[in-house]
């Protein structure tokens, strides 16, 4: 049998080479053998760190007898919903439609030429045999309503769709998001909705900004109060820092274990926003391991950042992080293991599957010379267990998500060393992934895939571009975002002022991606909205403001009747009625007086707010500071909206004063 998925750039297919189906990757070959067998193609999408596709691959794809079947009946198509996203949405979408649900390991069955007309996630093994028999007999036996089936489904996820061309949405609709997610909130223990809970990344950004446009507690109060009860629960990781995909409960006591890079990336962001917005010594820390953990457990030889670590380890999931009391016994010693039991919520009942607690931090220790000392005896420990699997591909758009973050916190937090990381990251992507002006979107140990960028690639690496422009003031970053940003605009525009997920230039599939929602990251459209808004403040484009002006047209209906799917469209939104302001920094480098007036934009400005950074002698190719000159010899600031600038000032103290009359 040949081993098609020998040669792939993907860990989660590469974890399928050597089952006993006869996989094929995504291609025309798949599609072809389908035809010439006269068989349907079996398409199988899931990922590297997905706990129940470990669970049907160990059930099935393992299993011979299954296999056989699969063999027999069907060209066996498997691929990786992380590399080809636009794959992925489109069979999602059918899946959701046919069973009102999804998830993956996703499973259709589709005709040689691409229609779907059976759909379904996990099965059982025996279940799935069942399946296997059914669909092959209908094939045999039914074929005309099979393939009737396949046509319908087409036929209604392919037809027009409009969105609508509108502008972003205003104060009033804002503010109606926030009531909304009022009224969705849970007080006593954070986050919006009932179990399971999945962190509200790009929500918290939202109710931080809308907070400082406002003045009103309430959704300072929202972000606040969901971001504590996440850094105490299970879900954020006790001992080594990182959040965990998802809680299983509505406490956020039990995680979904894998752990994944664009959540990380993005509640590094959260939590150093939420730390310069209130000072919060736990959110500091939260955002600084988070940073520290991305950079140990994911940070790839290349400079780049893997996708994600495993949810299992030895066959089970969670073990690698999960404790009983005994093992603390074992690690600490009588007294120190029962303090931590008490600190940890570690219960002779468990908090987990048999008899095992999930570490929890409920209160701050009341010892933290002891907690120091315990916390790095129980790392010690567990460090000697088998590590989970690490799925380190790089993806370009989940890289920039980091980028940004580290940049951030880098600067905001007095880590230089985080920004550091974040120039490297960058400069792999752009040195990797970018061929002939065009990005793919993975690379795995410094070599590139084969998939290309979609949307969210190019809007979240711009994104993370123009953040470590805002702090080191390079040009060439921003450069690289306008080109990068270009290309969104040439390749991914559709006809009524918004984007398509893919490129014009794409593989065809029976639909184009196109969907203005968040999900776990920003969606990709309003990803490029808020790149586009920034790329617009630092260089006077019309063209590009107008164009984050109408992606944003979906955010308004969304703000009004599900703002939970629009978290980023609206935190974007809330820069655009800030102005949004726009600061330009010039003075030597080596000046105090330039680093208290940069550090000052950075802190003091609203979210959103574009910086940039000169020597007060040249532009440097970034038009904002064309014109701005030092001021008798002093570091100066400029506070401008639409390239109308006040008056410059050359002390903290005033720069202050002219960001406040800005946001007022």
């Amino acid at each position: 049998m040949a081993n098609r998925l020998a040669e792939a750039t993907s860990p989660y297919l590469l974890q399928h080479a050597g089952n006993p189906v006869d996989w094929y990757p995504w291609g025309d070959a798949a599609f072809a053998e389908a035809r010439r067998r006269d068989v349907p193609v079996l398409l199988s999408v899931g990922y590297a760190a997905c706990h129940w596709c470990h669970v049907m691959a160990h059930e099935s794809f393992e299993d011979p007898a299954t296999a056989r079947m699969m063999n027999a009946g069907f060209v066996n198509v498997k691929v990786d919903r992380e590399e080809r996203p636009d794959v992925d949405a489109v069979y999602m979408e059918a899946t959701q439609a046919m069973t009102g649900q999804g998830g993956w390991p996703m499973t259709v069955f589709l005709t040689p030429d691409g229609a779907p007309f059976y759909c379904g996630t996990y099965f059982p093994r025996e279940h799935f045999q069942r399946l296997l028999q059914g669909v092959a007999r209908a094939w045999d036996e039914e074929r005309g309503g099979v393939l009737e089936q396949g046509r319908r489904v087409v036929e209604a996820l392919s037809g027009p769709r409009t969105l609508g061309r509108g502008r972003a949405p205003g104060a009033d609709a804002l503010d109606a998001a926030v009531e909304a997610l009022a009224a969705d909130f849970d007080p006593a223990h954070g986050g919006f909705g009932g179990a399971p809970k999945f962190p509200p990344s790009m929500l918290l950004s939202f109710l931080l900004a809308n907070h400082a446009r406002t003045g009103r507690d309430r959704p300072l109060a929202m972000a606040a109060r969901t971001a504590e009860a996440m850094a105490r629960g299970g879900i954020y990781d006790q001992l080594g820092g990182g959040f965990a995909r998802y809680s299983v409960d509505a406490r956020w006591v039990v995680p979904h274990f894998e752990k994944m890079l664009y959540d990380n990336a993005l509640l590094l962001r959260a939590y150093t926003r939420l730390w310069r917005t209130t000072g919060d010594p736990l959110a500091r820390r939260v955002a600084l391991e988070t940073a520290e953990w991305m950079i140990a457990d994911l940070g790839t030889d290349e400079g780049g950042f893997a996708s994600a670590l495993d949810a299992d380890s030895e066959g089970e999931e969670g073990r690698y992080y999960v404790w009983t009391p005994a093992e603390l016994r074992e690690a600490l010693g009588e007294d120190d293991a029962a303090w931590a039991a008490a600190l940890f919520g570690v219960t002779d009942e468990g908090t987990f599957e048999h008899g095992f607690s999930v570490l929890r931090l409920p209160a701050d220790p009341d010892d933290p010379d002891r907690y120091t000392r315990v916390r790095a005896a129980l790392l010690a420990a567990r460090a000697r267990r088998v590590r989970p699997a690490r799925d380190d591909k790089v993806v370009a758009a989940w890289n920039g998500l980091a980028v940004a973050g580290l940049a951030e916190a880098g600067a905001l937090l007095d880590r230089p060393d985080l920004v550091a990381r974040a120039e490297a990251a960058a400069d792999l992507v752009a040195r990797v992934h970018l061929r002939d002006g065009r990005l793919v979107r993975t690379s795995r140990d410094g070599s590139p895939g084969t998939s290309a960028g979609v949307l969210e690639d190019y809007a979240d690496l711009a994104e993370g571009l123009l953040a470590l422009h805002a702090v080191t003031g390079d040009p060439a970053r921003l450069e690289l975002a306008g080109r990068l940003l270009d290309t969104v605009l040439d390749r991914f525009a559709d006809d009524e002022g918004g984007f398509y997920d893919t490129a014009d230039d794409s593989e065809a599939l029976f639909n184009r991606p196109q969907d203005p929602t968040d999900g776990a990251t920003p969606s990709g459209r309003f990803a490029a909205a808020g790149a586009l808004l920034t790329y617009a403040g630092l260089t006077g484009s019309e063209r590009h403001r107008r164009a984050a002006d109408e992606a944003l047209a979906p955010a308004d209906p969304l703000a009004r009747k599900a703002p939970r799917a629009a978290g980023w469209g609206m935190a974007v939104a809330e820069t655009l009625l800030s102005g949004p302001l726009e600061i330009a920094v010039v003075g030597p480098a080596d000046d105090p007086a330039t680093a208290e007036l940069h550090r000052t934009a950075l802190m003091a400005a609203p979210l959103g707010t574009a910086v940039t950074l000169g020597d007060g002698a040249r532009d440097r190719g970034v038009p904002l500071l064309a014109g701005r000159p030092l001021v008798a010899g002093r570091p100066a600031a400029y506070v401008c909206q639409g390239f109308a600038c006040r008056l410059p000032v050359t002390t903290a103290g005033d720069l202050r004063e002219q960001i406040a009359v800005g946001r007022a």
